[in-house]
């Protein structure tokens, strides 16, 4: 039985050297994040895209290595973590500053359904299965397709709903979506020279 190879003694092991251990470096980790972030800035901790959820996952698991293992430092996993979050601060102003970088770092927005029509390219090209949008479009309180304008899987992976209110107006938020109907975007591109 799997029992017998666990040592059961070690499960429930603890002394009070390893809580002291565990809450010092809990508190110091805390702490240096909230320096960090005071610092580096609040898209440290946003869900803005892939990017930064990566970064998010990874400092993560430092911390919880840091304050449970023996082996891991404070200064270790303080330096792990105010690396990630540098090189994200590095790269996160490099896409401002270059279209390139930006383009081969950050996923754009795609249209998923539009004027009460799917874009099965779209959905099939970004693995969204027509469940998942009508899921969306219930919460956002909406009886029927008809009734959207457009539905857009944005970059934080989230899927946003936009209601057709009826206007003839064209919807400037759709500007950087992909997968746009090709007299759409030619709108769009004329309104936004205007």
């Amino acid at each position: 039985m799997i029992i017998n190879y666990i040592k059961m003694d070690k499960i429930f092991e603890c002394n009070l050297e390893d809580v002291i251990r565990i809450v010092s470096c809990a508190i110091i980790i805390y702490a240096l994040i909230i320096v960090y972030i005071r610092t580096l800035g609040k898209r440290s901790t946003s869900e803005l895209n892939n990017f930064d959820w990566i970064v998010t996952v990874s400092v993560g698991s430092i911390v919880a290595s840091t304050v449970v293992l023996k082996d891991i430092s404070i200064i270790k996993g303080g330096v792990g973590i105010l690396i990630l979050l540098l090189l994200q601060y590095l790269v996160t102003k490099a896409m401002y500053a270059s279209d390139k970088i930006r383009e081969l770092i950050k996923s754009t927005p795609q249209l998923l359904l539009f004027e009460g029509e799917f874009i099965d390219e779209n959905m099939k090209k970004e693995r969204i299965l027509k469940p998942e949008v009508y899921a969306a479009i219930r919460q956002e309180g909406l009886k029927s397709i008809k009734q959207i304008y457009a539905v857009v899987l944005e970059t934080n992976s989230k899927i946003s709903v936009i209601p057709n209110e009826n206007s003839d107006e064209i919807g400037f938020s759709l500007s950087d979506v992909q997968g746009l109907p090709e007299g759409l975007k030619n709108d769009l591109e004329s309104k936004n020279e205007d």
